[in-house]
């Protein structure tokens, strides 16, 4: 009586491990579809497409819907509060750091002494913000006001958590301008953006990044 060998040793951790990664499916063959007669080569739309029309990015999910299996889009008007709430979070930290460092006035009157106090607070500002969002996301897509809020930053093409990289990207896109030039005006727009997005309802940074928010309650 001979045993089976055993298998072959795995190479590191599954994707499945992510418990947020949405499940497999199998591939199922596509039969090919034949025109009708006289139509003249027939119509893309001959057939229903996918409920959200593929992926815009041509990132090879064979004409799928990537949102399939994975918890509904989160709302708008939700992500706009979770964002609020961090940035109450990480404002008071750099208010505080600031007053440390004495930038929370400009003792004397002059142009040079202005500048290099406003942007000391903008590197404070840029390094707390971009390290608050990409070590948060890239742990569990949760911010603290994600989490509030009941919602998470997946990977558009599986649902998995974004990588330190793919949240750095993200975090980036979000935080940089805010902290050195444009403030409010645009997180409001790169935020905002969600609003009329479609299919996706992304934020400028979410596009930037591939990623989506979705609901977890």
């Amino acid at each position: 009586m001979t045993t089976p060998p055993p298998p072959p040793p795995g190479n590191g951790p599954s994707p499945d491990d992510d418990p947020f990664s949405k499940p497999q499916q199998p591939q199922q063959p596509q039969q090919p579809q034949q025109p009708p007669a006289g139509s003249g080569g027939g119509s893309p739309y001959d057939s229903t497409p996918p409920p959200y029309g593929g992926d815009p990015y041509g990132g090879g999910y064979g004409g799928a819907d990537p949102l399939a299996g994975m918890p509904p889009l989160a709302d708008s008007g939700r992500r706009v509060l979770a964002r609020i709430l961090d940035m109450i979070i990480v404002g008071v930290v750099v208010a505080l750091l600031s007053w440390a460092f004495g930038w929370t006035k400009v003792q004397i009157d002059t142009a040079e002494v202005e500048y290099g106090t406003t942007f000391g607070r903008s590197v404070l500002s840029a390094v707390l913000y971009l390290a608050y969002d990409t070590w948060f996301t890239s742990r569990t897509g949760q911010t603290p006001g994600k989490m509030l809020m009941k919602l998470r930053t997946a990977n558009l093409d599986d649902g998995s958590t974004p990588s330190v990289r793919t949240s750095l990207v993200r975090a980036a896109v979000l935080w940089l301008p805010f902290s050195f030039c444009c403030y409010c005006i645009w997180t409001a727009i790169c935020g905002g953006w969600s609003f009329f997005d479609k299919p996706y309802k992304q934020g400028l940074h979410d596009k930037a990044a591939k990623t989506v928010v979705v609901s977890t309650g």
